[in-house]
């Protein structure tokens, strides 16, 4: 498996991922999510893997197939009125095709992330994760993440 930066000629596959995630949340909650939908256009996508404040990461098989992503944000609040200077990267998604789930590829993506993260001088690495999505939280906490903060709601 090797783990690398996303380039222009991963966006299909990015986007099959991306069509598979959508799906596993509108199953959780079609109030919130469309069927059929993915978080970003192509020219989004395009944008966001040219941008070195969003990094993609891919992992990739022996036949150079991507098999998951993380994206992830660098995100710092200076001179915030109550928050410290720490420079945070947060996984704003992380995703491994559904076939290939419980072979280690997310554990990987996500070592990977915290390296990148250590030599980009970050304090700490974040993510959220719907709590609709049992598997997810099992697999975060496996790999030793506690929650930072809890997201409430009141459907009206």
């Amino acid at each position: 498996m090797n783990i690398r930066r996303a380039e222009e000629k991963d966006m299909d596959r990015i986007n099959d991922l991306l069509f598979q995630v959508c799906l596993v949340h509108h199953k959780g909650r079609p109030d919130l999510f469309k069927y059929g939908a993915k978080k970003y256009t192509d020219e989004q996508l395009l944008a966001i893997i040219q941008d070195d404040q969003r990094p993609i990461f891919v992992a990739e098989d022996s036949d150079q197939v991507v098999q998951g992503y993380a994206f992830c944000i660098f995100s710092q609040h200076i001179d915030d009125n109550i928050l410290t200077d720490i420079k945070t990267l947060y996984i704003d998604d992380l995703c491994v095709d559904e076939t290939l789930r419980g072979q280690h590829i997310g554990r990987q993506l996500y070592e990977a992330v915290l390296d990148f993260a250590r030599t980009s001088g970050c304090y700490n690495v974040t993510l959220n994760v719907w709590s609709l999505n049992s598997s997810a939280m099992k697999f975060y906490q496996s790999l030793g993440l506690e929650p930072q903060k809890v997201g409430m709601e009141t459907i009206l």
